[in-house]
């Protein structure tokens, strides 16, 4: 902070407390520089303490103030906030007991697919597997789409009585 940037004239700081301020900040690493600049300030008026360099002074009491408070945190052990919500600890993961019964699900289906008759098979994993329209499965293979339709219903009739009978 350079020599003109702020001056004390009656007891009041004039020009340059932002500057001070951040350089509280810069000094103490802390996001509470006005904070500690504001208790210095008082500290200082209360004793009417009387210095050559006033804002010195200043910066250094609150300086030390800062650096106090680190060293309780420290000794207090919360010198690091940590905000905890539900997201940060919540395990985004499935149970296991959610995951064998996914997995047996899975198997069950499989079983089914397979029970269908191979055309039905071909149709109904195509649309679903690999997200084919009726329009193009019908083209490819060279049915009607109504025949198309009629495949894929079947298989989800069939699939769902096999899976509700599970």
């Amino acid at each position: 902070m350079q020599a003109g940037d702020a001056s004390i004239h009656g007891g009041r700081l004039v020009l340059g407390w932002g500057r001070l301020r951040d350089q509280i900040a810069r000094m103490t690493r802390r996001d509470d520089a006005e904070d500690l600049l504001h208790d210095a300030w008082i500290g200082l008026a209360e004793r009417q303490v009387v210095a050559d360099n006033p804002v010195a002074l200043l910066a250094r009491a609150a300086a030390n103030r800062g650096h106090d408070a680190y060293r309780r945190e420290r000794r207090a052990g919360t010198a690091v906030p940590i905000e905890l919500s539900v997201d940060t600890l919540a395990d985004r993961n499935p149970l296991q007991d959610e995951t064998l019964i996914a997995r047996h699900r899975l198997e069950r289906l499989r079983r089914g697919v397979e029970r269908l008759s191979p055309r039905t098979r071909q149709i109904f994993l195509m649309h679903r597997l690999e997200g084919r329209k009726y329009r193009e499965i019908a083209d490819e293979l060279g049915i009607s789409q109504s025949a198309v339709e009629k495949h894929i219903a079947k298989a989800m009739t069939h699939l769902t009585e096999w899976m509700e009978s599970w």
